[in-house]
């Protein structure tokens, strides 16, 4: 969430900060770090069997693992802050949980530390995350424990210190991260030939306002308008994903029907407006769903992990203009 954060609001952001973190949770065929889905999946349960004891202390802080009052500690810390189940939950969100594509997009002072010896995370998910940012600094530090107040803290919090009081860079606050919206109505040429030109004005007229109504709700941003199409930008992808299937609702009660696409990337602010490459993809992921799709691309359906939107696989996709094949998912 702080690089997430740090990407879509570059202006709001002084540096950020990580320690002990990891950019993909669990090992996938391209990242080799961490624990298997499986094993994932273990852990979980063994979550559920003993909480109400210092379950996974021996791996997040094994230099306090012997002793009896911080294990009592570490057992309140716990079963104050969640039940099993939802301990279990989070868990499960965190597995999918992939910010990859959104290290690049990071402008800010950036400081990444992590112990070499890190049980919970392992440290070359940090070097992952400081070679894919630019200009981000990198300090490993000895030591096995993962959570930054046990162990060699003062060394953590000295190296906080002069990271802070030593930057003086601002934000390029000219790019940021954003989820890009495309929409358009299905058959809009034969539409407007049978209804003529004042009763095809009406129509747009009225389906702008209810675009507009979602996009209010959604805090989505506009940026365009053209012909029957209609260009937003959002700060959250969910929201985006949510505004693009309101739309595609209340537009069926004008008789029309739309498709949409969303894409986030990195994206260049001028003036009002947005381009880049980011936009282009998202206009290519709309020429490619069908009536009444809301087709969008991995890096929206990654960064929405846990929000409750359900996406179907439609395959590999040649994006025209663009290099490579993209991925593209249904959102349900």
């Amino acid at each position: 969430m702080c690089a997430l954060f740090a990407a879509t609001y570059p202006e709001r952001t002084s540096a950020l900060m990580m320690c002990g973190s990891y950019p993909v949770r669990c090992r996938t065929g391209d990242y080799r770090w961490g624990p298997t889905m499986q094993e994932h999946d273990q852990f979980i349960e063994l979550v559920r069997a003993q909480w109400g004891g210092p379950v996974g202390l021996e791996a997040r802080m094994p230099s306090m693992a012997h002793d009896e009052n911080f294990r009592q500690w570490w057992t309140r810390y716990l079963t104050h802050s969640a039940s099993p189940g939802a301990a279990a939950t989070l868990l499960k969100m965190n597995a999918q949980i992939d910010v990859r594509h959104v290290l690049p997009a990071i402008r800010v002072p950036c400081l990444i530390m992590h112990r070499t010896g890190d049980r919970t995370f392992p440290v070359e998910g940090a070097r992952y995350m400081a070679e894919r940012i630019a200009g981000a600094r990198y300090v490993e530090f000895s030591g096995e424990d993962h959570l930054p107040w046990v162990g060699e803290q003062d060394t953590v919090v000295d190296e906080i210190a002069e990271f802070l009081t030593g930057t003086r860079h601002g934000p390029e606050s000219d790019r940021l991260l954003a989820t890009v919206m495309f929409t358009d109505i299905v058959g809009s040429t034969e539409r407007a030939a049978a209804l003529g030109d004042r009763n095809w004005r009406n129509l747009l007229e009225s389906y702008y306002a209810l675009a507009r109504r979602q996009l209010g709700l959604w805090r989505g941003k506009e940026i365009d308008t053209a012909g029957d199409g209609f260009f937003a930008r959002f700060d959250g992808p969910a929201r985006a994903v949510r505004c693009a299937r309101g739309i595609g609702h209340e537009a069926k009660s004008l008789g029309v029907e739309i498709r949409a696409g969303l894409h986030t990337g990195e994206v260049e602010v001028i003036g009002d407006k947005v381009g880049g490459i980011a936009v282009h993809i998202g206009a290519r992921i709309a020429s490619c769903a069908a009536p009444g799709q809301v087709l969008v691309s991995s890096t929206v359906k990654d960064l929405v992990a846990g929000s409750g939107i359900l996406f179907e696989d439609r395959g590999m996709h040649v994006l025209k203009g663009v290099p490579g094949e993209w991925r593209l998912f249904l959102a349900g």
